[in-house]
Parts: structure tokens; sequence; C-alpha cells
């Protein structure tokens, strides 16, 4: 029973993998999709950097992006874009690739809208110690 169990949440996990896997990304690389932004019930929860989520600071969630990535996101539709740092994991909504702060996404112009198409260019990628 205990094998049995064993195996079945280290297939879990490894199932898992690829999602959480950081991405292997460089600056100059591109991203397109759907962009959304956290809902303000989220102000004050700690994200995944461990920072405490703002909704006024210039962040955003990826899914696989390292912690500390710094990107510029273009509303395509606009022209519009902002620079953010990428301090949690999300969006976890099938079609989107990021998830703004509302600052940001007020700066984007996507707050009455609630959802935009984006490209994410990669500026700089932290190193391995965070910096």
């Amino acid at each position: 029973m205990l094998n049995r169990t064993l195996t079945a949440g280290i297939l879990a996990i490894l199932t898992l993998l690829p999602f959480t896997a950081f991405a292997k990304v460089a600056p100059g690389d591109t991203l397109t999709g759907k962009a959304s932004y956290y809902h303000d019930s989220l102000h004050g929860r700690k994200t995944a950097s461990g920072e405490i989520y703002d909704r006024t600071a210039m962040t955003a969630a990826h899914k696989r992006l390292p912690l500390g990535t710094r990107v510029r996101v273009t509303n395509l539709k606009t022209g519009k874009s902002i620079k953010v740092k990428i301090n949690d994991r999300g969006p976890f909504v099938k079609g989107r690739i990021i998830d703004l702060s509302r600052r940001a996404a007020k700066k984007l112009g996507i707050i009455k809208r609630g959802v935009a198409k984006v490209k994410v260019e990669i500026l700089k990628v932290p190193k391995r110690n965070g910096t």
C-alpha cells in the first residue's frame, strides 16, 4: 500500500515538472498572448517570490519565467508598453500568459476590458543567485 501511494505521489510530481520548471529565456526573446490583471482582493498577500503583492507596484505573474525577470509588456491594440518585474506565478486561466498588477494594467489601458492581447519582451533575466 505504501509503495503504491509513494509511486503515485512521485508520478504526480513528475507530471507537474514541465509546468514548474524555469523557462530558458534570454533578453530579446518575446511571447505573445493574453494579459489579465490581479483582482484587488489579492492585495497584501504573499507572492511566489516572497514579496507581498502590492497593486500599486509594477509587477506581474508568469507561469515559468524566472522570478525577478524584467519584461516589457506591449498592448498590441494600442501600442502602449510598460516594464514590470515578474514576482509571482500565474495566470492559471487557459490562454493567458501574464497577470499584471492593477497599476501596470491601468498604465497599459486594460482595466476596462480586463484582458488584452500583448507582446512580452524579455529585458533582463536574473542570475541564479537572484540578482
